[in-house]
């Protein structure tokens, strides 16, 4: 596939003062704007600062049983946040599609030798900037009371500023995701005078569980510096 680059985009701050009590809801992927991107394309954005649910773990995400139980985790205390904000606040919104950062000691795993039991990951969910460290903790104790949520310890609340990025979007399996990333990586990010930096990043937009593999859609994003 040829890869075209689409013009530098900047994106502003995700609306974050919506105010008490009013019956609003929220379209966080539509305010953030980089939760859109197109295929074959790759596109050069600038992200905004967000505030994220992080939780840290390694290995092959189809066989880790970490990796389940974050899943299982960062879940129900999105939900615990959406509906606190709902009942306290009056601010509904959509819970965010869930994402996450991948890295490893050889990025080739992720290419041309991919191994997944190399991977280290961090998954992620954006909240509301109007979320307190308060509302957290709140959110916290509801579903720890629920006992749904085995790696609810390790879960932190971060803001992650992850700036000049260049991004596009994959349909099909995650498997098929390694000649996209070869492209990005060594081909399209130093023809444009680039450098990768941080960690590659991915938004699942589709839910695998229902969604046929052929059919994914996901957002491959990798920070980088010029």
């Amino acid at each position: 596939m040829a890869w075209a680059l689409a013009s530098t985009v900047q994106h502003g701050p995700m609306a974050s003062n919506h105010p008490r009590g009013a019956r609003v809801k929220a379209d966080l992927k539509a305010e953030i704007g980089t939760y859109a991107a197109r295929r074959g394309v790759f596109e050069v954005v600038t992200v905004p600062p967000v505030k994220m649910l992080m939780i840290d773990g390694h290995g092959d995400p189809n066989t880790a049983t970490a990796y389940r139980d974050a899943v299982a985790t960062i879940f129900p205390l999105a939900y615990a946040l959406k509906f606190l904000s709902k009942r306290e606040l009056g601010c509904d919104y959509t819970v965010m599609p869930l994402e996450a950062l991948w890295s490893s000691d050889d990025m080739a795993t992720f290419t041309t030798a991919r191994d997944k039991s190399r991977w280290h990951w961090t998954l992620l969910n954006v909240v509301p900037d109007w979320l307190t460290e308060e509302h957290w903790a709140t959110a916290s104790d509801t579903v720890a009371r629920k006992g749904v949520a085995p790696m609810l310890d390790a879960v932190r609340l971060e803001r992650f500023d992850e700036g000049l990025s260049v991004q596009t979007l994959h349909i099909g399996s995650y498997d098929d995701e390694a000649l996209v990333l070869d492209a990005l990586h060594h081909e399209f990010i130093p023809s444009q005078s680039l450098r990768m930096r941080g960690r590659h990043h991915e938004i699942y937009l589709s839910d695998a569980r229902r969604t046929a593999p052929d059919r994914l859609r996901t957002i491959l994003r990798q920070p980088v510096t010029r």
